[in-house]
Parts: structure tokens; C-alpha cells; sequence
């Protein structure tokens, strides 16, 4: 009785041993480069692109304001020779107080484009997180880490990264939206381009 409690208790701590294995086998886990996805995301490029073309158009009334300001105090030492000095008194307390107040409309400008920036930038990355949600559960993933500002993998092999994986169904997705071929492509064909030229010229 005693032999056959023993035999079925080592049948049991081997089909127990066998079932971890298999879930060990069957788990499935990768990490992304968070910083390399938004960056090499064309989404992301391009909205940095309108976003400074919109900040240098904001940005022009105020330009102009301190290059007007510039000329003024650059020839505020001439002219004070020659109008004297009540003139330079009144006219340096005149600069002084309209320095002050571009100052203060350059610091609310910078302070408008951040907020914008930023605004931009969180909507993608909660744009990203819920792709790799979607991805995860699609491709049959136990876990997806992220790597990057802040890293929560200090080490994993090579073939454990999909980051490349998942920025090219990304890049993909976004250029078919917008009926246009990704800028990796873009940049592979005016590769290509430039060394046909050369290949032509010898």
C-alpha cells in the first residue's frame, strides 16, 4: 500500500513538474523601446511638423515686435547724444518698461507652444499604449514591457525586442489612412534615387 502511495505520489510531482514546464513554454512576453516608437512613429513626425509650422506663424507678430524693439535700442545711444539728456531719461524709462512687457508676452508664448507640444504628445502616447493593448492581445502576448525614459527592463535578449515589429504595423496603418507611403519608404526610394544618379554618372 505504502509502494503504490509512493509511486502515485512521484506520478503526481512529475505530471505537476511536465504542466509548469508547458506553461513556461507557452508564456509569452517581448518589450518595446517606447522612445524609438514615438520617435520614429510618422503620426508623431508629422504632427511635429504642422506643430512648427503653426508656432513659427504664431510666432511672427511677436518676431517682429523684438526686431522693431532692437532697432529702437540700438539707436537709442546715437540719438541720446544728440536730444540730451532729458530725452535719453525719459526715452530709456520708455525702453526699459516695453523690454519688460515683451519679455513678459515671450514667456506666455514659450508657455503656450509647451502646453500645446505637450498636449500633442500625450494624446499619441495614450494613442500608443492602446495599440500595444490591441496588439498584446492579438498576437497572444502574456506581457509587453516598455523601455525607455522610464525603463522597467534592465536586461532581455535581443529577439524579445518587437519594437521594429510594431512601428512598422503602425507606420503602416497611418499612411494607409492618409493615403501616402510611410517616410521610411520615402527615405528608402530617395536612397535608391541618389544611387541610381550615381551609378548613371559613371
Amino acid at each position: 500500500m505504502k509502494k503504490a502511495l509512493l509511486i502515485l505520489g512521484v506520478s503526481l510531482a512529475l505530471f505537476s513538474c511536465n504542466k509548469s514546464e508547458d506553461k513556461k513554454e507557452n508564456f509569452k512576453t517581448a518589450y518595446i523601446d517606447t522612445v524609438e516608437l514615438l520617435k520614429e512613429y510618422d503620426k508623431y513626425k508629422d504632427e511635429e511638423d504642422k506643430f512648427k509650422v503653426k508656432s513659427q506663424e504664431l510666432g511672427r507678430p511677436l518676431e517682429a515686435k523684438l526686431q522693431a524693439f532692437q532697432t529702437e535700442a540700438a539707436g537709442f545711444q546715437r540719438n541720446a547724444q544728440v536730444k540730451g539728456m532729458a530725452w535719453a531719461q525719459q526715452k530709456g524709462a520708455e525702453l526699459q518698461q516695453r523690454e519688460q512687457q515683451l519679455s513678459m508676452e515671450q514667456e506666455a508664448f514659450l508657455r503656450q507652444i509647451q502646453i500645446e507640444s505637450d498636449s500633442i504628445r500625450n494624446s499619441i502616447v495614450i494613442g500608443l499604449k492602446d495599440y500595444i493593448k490591441t496588439y498584446g492581445k492579438k498576437e497572444g502576448y502574456d506581457y509587453i514591457y516598455g523601455t525607455g525614459d522610464a525603463q522597467t527592463i534592465l536586461f532581455a535578449k535581443d529577439p524579445y525586442d518587437i519594437t521594429k515589429e510594431v512601428l512598422k504595423k503602425l507606420n503602416e496603418e497611418f499612411a494607409a489612412k492618409n493615403g501616402k507611403t510611410s517616410k521610411k519608404e520615402d527615405e528608402t526610394s530617395a536612397d535608391d534615387k541618389k544611387a541610381e544618379t550615381k551609378e548613371d554618372k559613371k
